[in-house]
């Protein structure tokens, strides 16, 4: 298959290897929703509507948390525990990237060195390329092709700095905030957004001299969360002490990940909250449409820049500016 010649993507042959759960097709399918060639876009358009029927089933899991909170060794540790228990496990890691090169390490794989060589479990870091939030911009798709695929549980981790995990949580359908022992100063300087995003907390490193700490820094965590009103009536996040290294409390972490499901779609909320999400992922593709269009289109990119000119110099009102250009995308 010569993937630069759109002619010769051969979709229904993508289709039939990701439902048949073959690794090398799943990694090529990936590979072509994440390209940015505009010739490939209508085959990958193809692709993901073909398999959208054996989509949704999956447990969709976002995990966040500061550098050097233990992000991936909990994975590594919870994935290998679940695969163990029968599940199929994807990851999706969200590497940063160099704003010079806009390269990244990916180095999820070494990361995470026994989900890489589980059968029954996908590691695909992907650059974040600069997206807004940390995420990759085709993590949606993406999640899609794994659970088509066959995995059952999806893991995204996040790259925890800036706006990523209001991305990721719009994105999955419990989101976990893993935080580090000793609240104390620390609570003082969390961000009130964080908490009240997560539907789970774990003070994660919950081992050996840390235990007590651990167990006092969750004792805060739950105090703050009182302060809150919840974000569901239905639901009060738990917050738990684990230790990834240690593979403790990671069980009872999957339990509560299991009874937030069930309690959601009891109400109702989770097959609201997957609607919504659903509607938001396609307004976001819309604005992403009209941003590729500011940048590729020669003649639109022309003429922003002679409105920046002109703007700089004060002799155009930046409001003119914008609507001459939004006129523009409009024909």
């Amino acid at each position: 298959m010569n993937a630069t010649t759109p002619a010769l993507i051969d979709v229904d042959k993508l289709v039939e290897g990701v439902l048949a759960g073959e690794r090398a097709v799943l990694a090529r399918a990936i590979t072509l929703v994440e390209s940015r060639k505009p010739s490939h876009q209508p085959a990958a358009r193809a692709l993901l509507q073909a398999l959208l029927p054996h989509t949704g089933k999956a447990f969709r899991v976002g995990i966040t948390g500061v550098p050097g909170v233990g992000k991936s060794t909990t994975i590594d540790q919870l994935g290998t525990n679940l695969t163990a228990a029968g599940h199929k496990v994807a990851v999706l890691a969200v590497d940063p990237s160099s704003t010079r090169t806009g390269g990244s390490i990916l180095g999820d794989k070494t990361r995470m060195a026994r989900l890489a060589v589980d059968r029954n479990a996908y590691v695909r870091p992907s650059p974040s390329a600069g997206t807004l939030g940390g995420v990759a911009a085709k993590t949606r798709e993406t999640m899609l092709l794994c659970e088509a695929a066959g995995f059952d549980v999806i893991l995204v981790e996040t790259v925890g700095v800036g706006q990523s995990e209001t991305a990721v949580a719009d994105m999955v359908d419990v989101f976990l905030v893993l935080m580090l022992p000793g609240a104390g100063d620390e609570l003082q300087g969390i961000k009130k957004g964080i908490i009240e995003l997560a539907d789970l907390i774990a003070v994660n490193k919950a081992e050996g001299d840390a235990a007590i700490r651990a167990r006092t820094a969750a004792s805060e965590y739950r105090a703050a969360l009182h302060i809150l009103a919840p974000a569901s009536p239905d639901w009060t996040p738990p917050v738990l002490t684990i230790s990834g290294l240690a593979n403790e409390g990671l069980d009872k972490l999957w339990s509560e990940v299991a009874r937030h499901r069930s309690v959601t779609e009891a109400s109702g909320a989770f097959q609201a909250k997957r609607r919504a999400q659903q509607v938001h992922w396609m307004r976001q593709m819309i604005n992403e449409r009209f941003h590729e269009r500011l940048v590729r289109d020669p003649v639109i990119r022309a003429a922003i820049e002679d409105r920046e000119s002109r703007v700089a110099e004060g002799t155009l009102a930046p409001g003119v500016a914008a609507a001459e250009i939004a006129e523009m995308l409009a024909l």
